[in-house]
Order: C-alpha cells, then sequence, then structure tokens
C-alpha cells in the first residue's frame, strides 16, 4: 500500500507541485471543523459507491459543501441500483480503511475495476485530498490528479454535481 511518503515522493517524481497540510487525523467531513486549512473550499470528500450484484465499483469525488444524491447520480449515469461498498470491499478492492478514503488509493486498484467520477469544479482548481492517510492533506491541481489516476488505467469521468 502506498502511505503518504510514497505518495509524496511519486508525486515528486512526476514533477507535480503539490503543497501538504498536516493536521489531526480526519475521519468525516464531521471532523473538517476542528482543523484549520488553506484552502477550505477546494477540499474534497470520497464515497466508495457499488452496484447491488457487487459487480460495478465507483470511487466519487466532489467538493466537501456538496451533496451527493445517489438516487439522482445513479439515474443520471443509467447505473443500476447503487449503495455504499463494505469495509471489505474497500479494502480488497483499493487497499485503504474506512475514514483514509481518496483518489490516490485508486493506484491500488491493479484490476482497474473503481471507476473514478470526479467533481468538475476541480477541473481547472485546485484539489485537497488524503494522502491515502488522513492525517495530512495533499494539495494539487486536479488536472494532475486526474493525469496521474488515468496514467495508471483507471477510466475518469468528470461529471457536475
Amino acid at each position: 500500500m502506498l502511505n503518504k511518503h510514497d505518495i509524496y515522493n511519486l508525486l515528486k517524481k512526476k514533477n507535480i507541485n503539490f503543497e501538504i497540510t498536516d493536521h489531526a487525523p480526519l475521519f468525516s467531513m464531521d471532523d473538517k471543523p476542528n482543523v484549520e486549512l488553506p484552502y477550505p473550499e477546494w477540499d474534497a470528500k470520497n464515497l466508495f459507491i457499488r452496484d447491488h450484484k457487487r459487480e460495478h465499483y465507483y470511487l466519487i469525488t466532489v467538493r466537501g459543501s456538496k451533496r451527493v444524491d445517489l438516487k439522482a447520480f445513479r439515474k443520471k449515469h443509467q447505473l443500476k441500483k447503487i449503495s455504499f461498498g463494505s469495509e471489505e470491499e474497500l479494502w480488497d478492492i483499493l487497499k485503504i480503511k474506512p475514514g483514509h478514503v481518496s483518489p490516490f488509493c485508486l493506484l491500488h486498484d491493479v484490476d482497474h475495476k473503481v471507476h473514478y467520477y470526479i467533481d468538475s469544479d476541480y477541473k481547472d482548481n485546485r484539489i485537497g485530498i488524503h494522502p491515502n492517510e488522513n492525517d495530512a492533506t495533499v494539495w494539487l491541481q486536479g488536472h494532475d490528479l486526474v493525469n496521474l489516476i488515468e496514467e495508471h488505467g483507471t477510466t475518469v469521468e468528470f461529471i457536475d454535481i
């Protein structure tokens, strides 16, 4: 599993500009008010979703201030009935524990089972995400993140939420 230092080294190796904010562990967006972030409007939340037959998996990244209506999302993207993936599925596929989910964990998905949806607000702006550990936030440009994830072989789609 790539830890935060592995992520930092990967970003340096790829010549991707980034900043790091170390902070107390954040297990959910409810913990955010206890942490001072330099760009709070660009922090992200991540939802790990699966279809009811457990055949298709999705990671959805949106701005922390947005609410995702899964029923509307499913209809808009013509998906089968969806729900949150289990802790076991999260570990088996993305090698990450709840509270640590990040687009960087897609780099663990060697079979490319997970389709990645990212809020179009990040297309030309910065994004703040965990580096696979929830005691730091990495700030980088959204397009750099998408390029890194696509280079890995993951299907990425920008969405409007």
